[in-house]
C-alpha cells in the first residue's frame, strides 16, 4: 500500500440541490483521503456533519494534526484564476459604446442558475436605475438548463433521460426548469439599461466583460467558494455580494467588496453604496496577494 498522502480539495460537501442519493455517494467518494482541503468554514463544518463520529484537525496554515486518528482539514483561500489576462489594447470606450453600456457597470457573469441570484440582481437594479441614468447590468452567460437545441432528436432523447434522473435524485423545488429570471428584464421596464450575453463565453473574451465593468455582483441565495470570485479578484474588480455561505470569510467591507443583507432593499442600497463610495482596484490587487497559488502549494507541503 502507498504511504502517500491523499488530500482531497473539496468546494462543497453538500450538493446545492440537495440530491436525496447524494449523502451517500458523497460520504463512499470522500471517506477514505488522509487530509481534506476546504475554502470555507461552511464546508468544513458539511464535512463533520457527513462524517458525525469522525475526529478532524482544522489548520489555517497546513501544518498537519499530531493525534493519528485526527484528519487534518486545511482552511485556504479560492485561489486566483490567474489564466485570463486582461489585454491593454482592448478599447474598452468602444465597446461600452457598442453595445450601449453606460458608464457605471455591474456585471453578473457565467452560468444562470437560480442559487446564483440572478432575480435577485435584475430587481435590485431595477431600484437602482429608477434613480440614475449613468447605470448599466451586464448579464454574460448561459442559461443552465435552456442550453440545447430542443428540435434536435438527441436532445429530446437527453431531456426525457435527465428528467427521469432529476425525479429521482432531486426534490421538487430543486427543479430549475421553469427558472427565467431574464423575462424580468421586460416585466420591469430596463430593457435600455441591461444588456445580455445569453450565450457561452469563450476563453478567450472573457477579459472583454471584466474590462467594461467596475464590479461584480453575486447576490446568491446559498453560496460556496465561488470561481467567479476568483476570477473577478484577477481582473482586480470588487464584488458585491450577498451575506450568505463564505462571502462573510473573504469579503473585507470596503476592501474588495461590500455584502447585503438577504432583501432587495438592501441589495438595491449595497449597489448605490458602492457608486457613493467606490472601491478602487489598487485595494483589491492587494488584497488578493493572500489568494496566490503559492500560498495555496505552501500550505500543502508544509506538514511539519
Amino acid at each position: 500500500m502507498s504511504s502517500c498522502e491523499v488530500i482531497m480539495d473539496l468546494h462543497f460537501v453538500t450538493q446545492k440541490e440537495q440530491s436525496s442519493i447524494d449523502r451517500y455517494f458523497t460520504k463512499m467518494g470522500i471517506g477514505r483521503a488522509d487530509s481534506y482541503i476546504v475554502h470555507a468554514l461552511k464546508t468544513f463544518e458539511e464535512l463533520t456533519s457527513l462524517f458525525p463520529n469522525g475526529e478532524f484537525y482544522l489548520s489555517y496554515d497546513g501544518l498537519r494534526s499530531i493525534t493519528p486518528k485526527k484528519k487534518t482539514v486545511i482552511k485556504l483561500f479560492h485561489p486566483i484564476y490567474d489564466l485570463y489576462k486582461a489585454d491593454p489594447a482592448f478599447d474598452t470606450e468602444a465597446f461600452k459604446w457598442k453595445h450601449g453600456l453606460r458608464k457605471h457597470v455591474f456585471l453578473f457573469f457565467r452560468f444562470i442558475r437560480k442559487y446564483k441570484g440572478l432575480h435577485n440582481v435584475i430587481r435590485a437594479f431595477s431600484e437602482l436605475a429608477q434613480e440614475r441614468d449613468d447605470v448599466s447590468l451586464l448579464i454574460c452567460g448561459e442559461s443552465f438548463w435552456h442550453t440545447l437545441d430542443p428540435g434536435n432528436i438527441f436532445t429530446k432523447i437527453k431531456k426525457l433521460t435527465f428528467d427521469l434522473a432529476k425525479k429521482v435524485v432531486l426534490k421538487a423545488g430543486d427543479d430549475e426548469g421553469n427558472y427565467r429570471p431574464l423575462e424580468l428584464i421586460d416585466a420591469l421596464g430596463i430593457k435600455d439599461k441591461v444588456v445580455v450575453f445569453n450565450e457561452f463565453i469563450p476563453n478567450e473574451d472573457v477579459h472583454k466583460y471584466f474590462q467594461v465593468s467596475d464590479c461584480v455582483v453575486l447576490y446568491y441565495l446559498t453560496a460556496t467558494p465561488s470561481g467567479i470570485e476568483s476570477l473577478s479578484y484577477n481582473f482586480d474588480l470588487p464584488i458585491l455580494a450577498t451575506n450568505v455561505g463564505h462571502f462573510p470569510e473573504t469579503i473585507q467591507e470596503g476592501v474588495n467588496g461590500y455584502l447585503a443583507e438577504e432583501n432587495l432593499a438592501a441589495m438595491s442600497a449595497t449597489m448605490r453604496k458602492f457608486l457613493e463610495k467606490p472601491i478602487q482596484p489598487t485595494a483589491v490587487a492587494g488584497f488578493k496577494q493572500k489568494l496566490s497559488w503559492k500560498a495555496y502549494a505552501d500550505a500543502i507541503l508544509k506538514k511539519a
